[in-house]
């Protein structure tokens, strides 16, 4: 877990959105619970309780910097990182 551990706080930090890995999203988003959709190109993502739908697209093989944004809110507004929030 010492990866996620590391997705995450970076995920947390919003200093390099432009540099986070689409995969690593991807695992990041699955580790914590959230199911996910492939249609096409989008990978779209929900979870229980939680009211927002997040719709991925790779930009390369980085996650777009507004969508790394979304789900940094959505995992500070639901509280869902646990100790490390």
């Amino acid at each position: 877990m010492a990866k996620i551990d590391k997705i995450l706080e970076k995920v947390l930090r919003g200093t390099s959105d432009t540099n986070i890995d689409f995969g690593d999203l991807r695992q990041l988003l699955n580790v914590l619970e959230f199911q996910e959709r492939i249609r096409g190109s989008h990978h779209i993502f929900t979870k229980d309780g939680v009211m927002e739908i997040i719709n991925l697209q790779a930009k390369g093989s980085k996650a777009k910097p507004y969508q790394v944004k979304q789900v940094r809110n959505l995992i500070l507004k639901y509280k869902l990182a646990g100790e490390n929030d």
